[in-house]
């Protein structure tokens, strides 16, 4: 009877899944309840899109030529992954205050279940937003050129860099831990980075200083892949990171990641002690 009793319990590796998703399926819940919450995350891309996209389209000539509709769109893509910072800083920042944190460390969960679950459950709100910025964008103007393949990759790798951004968001606010303090501090990653970067302006016409800030940043290789994949206008090369951005890609992401998630596990063990 023992043995049969042992043998029906589940695996770590199946235990995490039930754990992930239960408290996955609790956030969606609350989600549910935020309608509001996929409109904040697509906001601040669209104001972008509308401003620079639409009301400057005329005023605005790329080096290489193109539509300017299309150069825009992917930095107002990948602005929504950068928009998802600040609210899953301030969600995960509520709970620790709230006294959430040690009601989950009262249950017999893992404590990586609770921030997966998390951040799975905002991807699907920031995959949400993506979703409403890509509509806006058909409308105003923006048409891939090659197959459906290379379209849908270049949505995939914006859902992983979504999620990426999730990871910052949540080691905000274990680092933080003051929601007053994060959105002071978060608003500056969805404005400032992109115009850091090539999302709305050829790195070429930047201030000495500023290119080579604008080349590396990794928001700039992100862009630069979606661009490929889409066949839209792009920055010329020249430089290693804009001859290379599947390279710059792949080492920043991944190194970020890495970071944010191991740093953010470590420090979620210790939280609220």
């Amino acid at each position: 009877m023992t043995s049969a009793v042992v043998a029906q319990r589940p695996g770590p590796a199946a235990a995490l899944l039930t754990e992930v998703t239960a408290v996955t399926g609790r956030r969606l819940r609350h989600l549910r309840r935020a309608p509001a919450r996929v409109l904040g995350v697509a906001l601040s891309p669209l104001v972008s899109m509308l401003m620079l996209g639409y009301l400057f389209r005329d005023s605005i000539r790329l080096p290489a030529g193109g539509s300017y509709e299309e150069y825009v769109f992917a930095g107002g893509a990948v602005q929504v992954a950068l928009a998802c910072v600040g609210p899953t800083a301030v969600s995960v920042a509520l709970d620790l205050q709230g006294g959430m944190t040690d009601r989950f460390r009262s249950l017999p969960i893992s404590r990586p279940a609770v921030l997966l679950g998390h951040t799975l459950a905002d991807l699907l709100v920031g995959l949400l937003g993506l979703a409403v910025v890509t509509g806006c964008g058909l409308l105003l103007g923006w048409r891939p050129s090659t197959g459906p393949l290379s379209v849908l990759a270049g949505f995939a790798l914006i859902g992983v860099f979504v999620y990426v951004m999730l990871w910052l968001g949540v080691l905000f606010a274990l680092t933080l831990r003051n929601v007053e303090t994060i959105s002071v501090i978060t608003p500056f990653v969805v404005i400032v980075l992109p115009f850091l970067s090539n999302a709305f302006l050829d790195p070429r016409n930047m201030p000495s200083l500023i290119r080579p800030v604008a080349e590396w940043n990794p928001v700039s290789a992100v862009i630069a892949c979606c661009r490929r994949l889409w066949g839209n206008p792009a920055t010329a090369g020249g430089t290693f990171p804009t001859d290379h951005p599947w390279l710059v890609v792949g080492v920043s992401l991944g190194l970020l990641f890495a970071f944010c998630s191991l740093v953010s596990f470590r420090r979620y063990r210790t939280a609220g002690a």
